[in-house]
């Protein structure tokens, strides 16, 4: 990975420092949101939930809106402007003592995060050509999982201290990121085309929807999330149902820890192989993979059963990821590639709703019925995907237009 790095333009090694520190000061402040929240304001954890729950429901909605923007304006201004209120958010959520004014700015960090994780895959298909465009994904896939495996141990110390050093650490990694790119950043680099005549955001909105292969990719992808989008937060509800605090404790340390050694491990190895060509063949692997880990994931007693099933379940994850973005990348017209990776971020939309989800079967059904059901949203969620796939095979055998 290191010789790959030194193969690519320093704008693009700029813009993969972003996916790692922005992750990072992501993953330092998030675990520690319900403590903060339950101390703070006081809360319960079901209020809690909801305004964490909300606020990155939210900030996915919003996100739409952020790729309309990339199509619209300069890549470099947006990820100034939006890395500057990743910056703001975290400052207002350490500072604030309202809690309507923690929630705004909780919104504006997850909004700019989300906007500028868009920004960075459009600007890949502007600085490489499509053949490099795999291994980036999965380039900065690997970073961004980096960033989710140091995270909680940094916030963890500094937690200890004071519970708003945190925040102060997220904060500062953002405003090093924004002088960094003030000064390096290209800023000629923009996704937009000077060509194309204006077009409304309802109007770009309708052009999407008629795009039956984005359609069901974005679905796919939102029901494919409930299980994948956050696991961790369903197993630890589907053990302290079913067994002991101290049992719960000891799976979920080690399921992170797999988790994150796996990706590490073999993100790149894997995604720079996976094709165009072969996309197809690659998605079924993956959700294979997927179904077999929550079939897994039902059958597991020991640690050791949990830790091999969430091995399974990552090897799904590192092959869907960087194939869901080149299908992205390679579907989407020079013109909007911002709002079509924008709609592919609603997928998130599906993460939230997981352990929602997962909380209601739990509460009403036996235990094991939680498995069966995420193992639905997978067959659906990969039905989908492979008819959006169908659908694009289709228009390039039939010679259809690249652009809407």
């Amino acid at each position: 990975m290191l010789a790959t790095l030194r193969h690519y333009p320093f704008s693009v090694n700029l813009l993969l420092s972003s996916s790692l520190f922005l992750t990072l000061g992501r993953a330092i402040t998030l675990p520690y949101l319900v403590i903060y929240l339950s101390s703070s304001f006081a809360l319960g954890i079901s209020e809690i939930g909801l305004v964490v729950g909300s606020a990155l429901f939210v900030g996915s909605l919003l996100s739409l809106y952020g790729g309309y923007l990339t199509d619209k304006t300069s890549s470099y201004r947006l990820i100034l402007c939006f890395t500057g209120f990743f910056t703001v958010g975290f400052i207002g959520m350490c500072v604030t003592r309202h809690l309507w004014l923690f929630f705004v700015f909780l919104v504006s960090f997850n909004f700019a995060y989300s906007v500028i994780d868009i920004v960075v895959k459009a600007a890949f298909g502007k600085l490489l050509p499509e053949a490099e465009r795999g291994k980036v994904f999965s380039v900065r896939y690997t970073l961004i999982n980096i960033g989710y495996a140091v995270g909680p141990f940094i916030g963890a110390g500094l937690a200890h201290m004071d519970m708003k050093l945190p925040f102060l650490m997220s904060a500062t990694l953002g405003m090093g990121f924004f002088l960094a790119y003030a000064v390096w950043g290209d800023k000629t680099l923009s996704s937009a085309d000077p060509a194309a005549a204006p077009v409304s955001f309802v109007a770009v909105g309708r052009i999407l929807l008629r795009d039956r292969r984005l359609v069901c990719f974005t679905v796919g992808g939102a029901l494919s999330a409930v299980v994948f989008g956050q696991f961790t937060a369903y197993l630890s509800q589907y053990l302290v149902t079913t067994s002991t605090p101290e049992f719960t404790y000891q799976v979920i340390s080690s399921v992170v820890a797999v988790n994150a050694t796996v990706v590490i491990c073999l993100q790149y190895v894997v995604g720079k192989r996976i094709t165009n060509e072969h996309l197809n063949r690659w998605l079924t692997a993956g959700f294979s993979l997927f179904l077999l880990g929550v079939v897994g994931f039902a059958l597991s007693t020991t640690v050791l059963h949990w830790a091999l099933a969430v091995a399974i379940f990552t090897l799904g994850e590192i092959i869907v990821f960087p194939a869901e973005y080149m299908f992205i990348d390679r579907i989407a017209p020079d013109h909007l590639r911002g709002m079509y990776y924008g709609a592919q971020n609603l997928s998130n939309l599906g993460g939230a709703l997981g352990p929602v989800l997962c909380g209601f079967a739990l509460a009403s059904q036996p235990a094991t019925f939680m498995f069966s059901m995420l193992a639905a949203f997978i067959v659906a969620g990969g039905c989908f995907y492979l008819m959006g796939a169908s659908y694009s095979r289709r228009q390039a055998s039939s010679g259809g237009a690249r652009r809407p």
